[in-house]
């Protein structure tokens, strides 16, 4: 994904998740002033952060989005209208700002990725630095971001197009209290790392109040922490309070212990101070280790999982063409249906099938048949049966008049080419004085059988249409 230089690499898109209160704003707030501060220092080789806000129910932050949820979803409206409380309408807001995501992703693609190379009246024109980090602020609920359809969504479309790496912020003080607390953060990040399958950096922010020295022990030897554990039991059955606990809880947290020994050192590891701007150097030195580390291992995943979706949608489609096909070659001819009821190449109706198995055989039996009419010359091709009946009556109305003409010429080849008609279709007639009139029929049930009603000999009128002798026009009834 990187190119030849760095300056048009891809920025690298930073999400940063978290607890209600692991101060996750305040840390946007810290790294986007980093960034704006080295723009300053050199301005024409770097660019200031793409920013985007994803809380829609924060009233205010301290920062500068160039995309803000707010600005396309009102939380409070949308808690009013779907009757939600304050959990439910963040997430129908995520919800409803993902049916934009491809809106999104156009105006991230357009204002971070490279663009084509300039033409060459353009070449003298310096391009515009492109923003090396996209910032993401998510909501305090971590579990309606992490676990909805909508943050997957937002997350799998920007790992789609740029290196994108989870920071996952730690309130260093409330989890180095004790070790249950601790061990719950750990097993939440480790469940959000397997969710979204992209890299992740623990954040452990608040450095200022408490260094991260005592957790990041714990990490990476598991004899301090399960030494920790038995001060706490110890203190636990002193009466002093421990909430470690003791039983149960303190062999589950020993045994995880060793087991989550592999998962720490697969993690990159900062302390950081969101209040006094401690660490955040080395916050951003581990963002680069982990998009080297996208591109390596999580790029070559996430293309093959594209292809293989681009592959399933393929047959999908290649199977709704056959099936579309085999639609169009049975026509009403072929169906023994409408105006070709009874005639030969109409099929005898089928029994509905009743299992699988029955409906399986009756379409085998279905194709031989139309393969051995399509030999046999029974079935016409299908785009000369997709004209309508009315089309097919009118033609033959039309060259059945023609030739009545040619053979009867003189002043009554009206009268005579009008006869000609009645004749050809069956229609009784009595002539009188060179009319022909339906009401003195003999025979009046048949007309109405046949659909037929005669006028005179310049009005005919048969299935919905209108014959005129005098100027051989055909249309329908109620267009004259």
């Amino acid at each position: 994904m990187a190119t030849s230089t760095p300056a048009q690499q891809p920025p690298v898109a930073v999400i940063c998740v978290g607890m209600a209160g692991s101060g996750k704003t305040t840390f946007m707030q810290r790294i986007n002033a980093h960034l704006h501060e080295k723009h300053q220092q050199s301005p024409t080789t770097t660019a200031p952060p793409y920013v985007l806000n994803l809380d829609p129910a924060v009233r205010s932050v301290p920062f500068d989005s160039n995309i803000d949820i707010r600005d396309s979803v009102n939380y409070k409206e949308v808690m009013k209208q779907y009757n939600l409380g304050p959990n439910g309408g963040i997430l129908t807001s995520l919800n409803l700002f993902s049916t934009k995501i491809d809106q999104v992703m156009g105006i991230l693609e357009k204002r971070c990725l490279p663009q084509p190379p300039p033409s060459q009246e353009q070449q003298t024109i310096s391009p515009k630095p492109l923003p090396t980090h996209i910032l993401l602020d998510t909501p305090g609920q971590i579990e309606v971001f992490v676990w909805s359809a909508s943050g997957s969504i937002l997350l799998s479309s920007l790992a789609s197009s740029f290196p994108t790496v989870l920071a996952y912020i730690i309130d260093t003080p409330r989890t180095t209290a004790n070790t249950s607390t601790f061990m719950s953060n750990m097993l939440y990040a480790i469940s959000i790392l397997y969710k979204t399958r992209l890299p992740m950096i623990l954040v452990f922010n608040k450095t200022d109040v408490k260094g991260e020295e005592e957790a990041v022990e714990w990490m990476r030897d598991f004899e301090a922490f399960q030494a920790a554990l038995r001060k706490e039991e110890e203190d636990a059955m002193g009466g002093e309070g421990g909430a470690g606990g003791g039983g149960y809880m303190g062999s589950l947290l020993n045994s995880m212990s060793l087991v989550l020994e592999e998962f720490y050192n697969a993690l990159s590891v900062v302390g950081v101070s969101a209040m006094t701007g401690e660490g955040v150097e080395g916050f951003f030195e581990a963002v680069e280790g982990k998009r080297e580390e996208f591109e390596r291992e999580y790029g070559p995943e996430l293309q093959r999982r594209k292809d293989e979706a681009e592959k399933q949608k393929g047959e999908v489609r290649e199977l709704e063409a056959r099936r579309m096909m085999k639609d169009m070659r049975v026509s009403s001819k072929a169906k023994g249906t409408g105006k070709y009821a009874g005639v030969g190449g109409g099929r005898p109706k089928r029994e509905e099938p009743e299992t699988v198995s029955d409906a399986e055989a009756m379409s085998e039996e279905e194709e031989e048949e139309e393969e051995q009419g399509e030999d046999e010359g029974g079935l016409e091709d299908p785009d000369e049966e997709e004209m309508d009946e009315d089309a097919m009556f009118e033609e033959g109305l039309k060259a059945r008049y023609e030739a009545a003409l040619r053979e009867q010429q003189g002043p009554a080849a009206s009268v005579k080419s009008a006869e000609y008609i009645r004749k050809s279709q069956g229609w009784p007639h009595e002539e009188r004085d060179g009319q022909h009139s339906g009401a003195k029929c003999n025979d009046l049930s048949d007309f109405r059988e046949r659909g037929a009603e005669v006028f005179s000999s310049l009005l005919i009128r048969q299935d919905g249409w209108t014959f005129e002798t005098s100027n051989m026009s055909l249309h329908k009834h109620g267009t004259e």
